[in-house]
């Protein structure tokens, strides 16, 4: 995949000569003339590196860079600067920009500067090879962004603290994260903290060994042993009791574990993730969550965004999840109507994508054909499906249904109709005939109507 490069410059015949180098050295490049057009290309799609002028209108290049700083972190910037501003581009060099080129630069340098940040920014194998997090289904840039820097953090050992709302895929980010560090080959164990009840928790972790307690037939090896060389995932970890607060964070500081009723530890290599969907911020304040353990699991953090913050990817995932569904199902699904994708689209997910999975599945099972049509995507999502008539329309139904509801009382006796209705015999009739209405069918003796009212 050819690198992105973003090229920020007001001078349009600068602009294009640069984009046009960049070009023929085989990058795909995006130019705009002003930082507020970066900032929009920015939220539209993420480049892998952004090169700028400094002097800019409005917004200049450095308060350009603070915005991308702030937003994006690990996305490289370098600036172009003329000889005035070199002190404001040294400082700004010191608070984070990858590198500076004075005006006029050599080309063939400035080549080399971008090589080397695009190398610095991502693994030689990052451009050939997106396995590692081939799960995670998104094309939004906030999710390009949040897989940029756990791509990055996965090289290293460093405990990661994932959050992000249930439902948003924490535990698929911490496979990928995994999947994506030296320590892919070795096992990814997983366990819901909040699922196991407590007095078991401590077992199942730590492990035990035979006749620690009634009911330890055997010895049991934990996660943590489980997860030797590879990664343990340590899922709603707010929700752990806090007497495990306490021996994990021994766990995590002495790098061995004790299994219940041992009298040694023992030794164990696993990389710890985290996650959860509380305020642990909250917590600790109501002592609820260990300040030194929250600090030992947040050495970096990684917040998923809510389905509703990336909608772009809402019919990406959904026709997604309908592949799957339809194997699963042994039917042809092909797709969603326009109005049931517009549905999904703009539907609130409070349960985030695993509530649009299940939406999916529903809409797969029930489907009697290939295209999935509104009203069961409307079923699925519990949406009320209200018809929403014109005022016309919905008075000519109002009238229908009166009349019709007349007739039926009366026998189809068209002067006890009217005389109810408080209308004349001749308005009535002409009501009857704009409605297509027969009074003799309304007859209970079935005998042959008078006269048909309507064509």
């Amino acid at each position: 995949m050819t690198a992105h490069i973003l090229l920020v410059d007001d001078d349009p015949d600068l602009l294009q000569l640069l984009s046009m180098r960049l070009v023929a050295a085989g990058y795909r490049v995006s130019a705009v003339g002003s930082a507020e057009e970066a900032l929009a290309q920015l939220a539209v799609e993420r480049p892998q590196l952004v090169l700028s002028d400094v002097q800019l209108p409005g917004m200049d290049g450095l308060a350009l860079f603070d915005q991308i700083r702030a937003k994006h972190p690990s996305l490289p910037v370098i600036l172009l600067t003329a000889h005035g501003t070199i002190p404001d581009a040294v400082e700004a060099t010191a608070r984070g920009v990858y590198t500076y080129l004075t005006k006029p630069y050599d080309g063939l340098a400035l080549l080399d500067k971008i090589a080397q940040a695009l190398a610095l920014s991502a693994p030689p194998d990052e451009l050939a090879s997106e396995a590692w997090r081939a799960p995670i289904i998104s094309r939004s840039a906030r999710m390009a962004e949040l897989l940029t820097e756990a791509k990055m953090v996965a090289r290293s050992d460093a405990s990661v603290l994932i959050r992000g709302e249930s439902g948003t895929g924490k535990e698929l980010l911490a496979q990928a994260i995994h999947q994506a560090s030296p320590r892919a080959r070795s096992p990814f164990v997983a366990v819901n903290c909040s699922a196991i009840p407590e007095a078991l928790l401590e077992s199942e972790l730590f492990g035990h060994v035979k006749g620690a307690f009634t009911g330890a037939v055997t010895s049991h090896r934990g996660l943590f042993q489980a997860a030797d060389g590879g990664t343990l995932f340590l899922d709603e970890i707010g929700d752990m009791p806090p007497a495990l607060q306490v021996k994990l964070l021994r766990v995590l500081q002495e790098r061995s574990v004790r299994p219940v009723g041992a009298a040694q530890p023992v030794t164990i290599d696993v990389r710890v993730l985290s996650a959860t969907h509380r305020d642990l911020d909250a917590a600790m304040a109501q002592q609820q969550f260990r300040e030194d353990l929250y600090y030992r699991l947040n050495v970096v953090t990684l917040t998923l965004p809510t389905l509703a913050e990336r909608r772009e990817d809402i019919p990406l995932l959904a026709n997604h999840f309908l592949q799957k569904l339809a194997a699963k199902y042994q039917k042809r699904l092909n797709g969603f109507a326009p109005d049931a994708l517009r549905a999904l689209s703009t539907a609130a997910w409070p349960g985030n994508v695993r509530q649009l999975y299940n939406v999916v599945e529903q809409v797969s099972a029930l489907s009697t054909s290939p295209l999935i049509p509104l009203t069961l995507v409307q079923r699925a999502l519990r949406v009320p499906t209200v018809e929403v008539l014109s005022f016309a329309d919905a008075r000519h139904r109002f009238e229908h249904e009166y009349l019709v509801g007349l007739l039926k009382m009366t026998d189809g006796n068209v002067a006890d109709a009217a005389r109810l209705a408080e209308r004349n015999r001749t308005e009535f009739y002409r009501l009857l005939q704009k409605h297509g209405l027969t009074p003799g069918l309304f007859r209970a003796d079935g005998s042959a109507p008078d006269a048909a009212v309507a064509d």
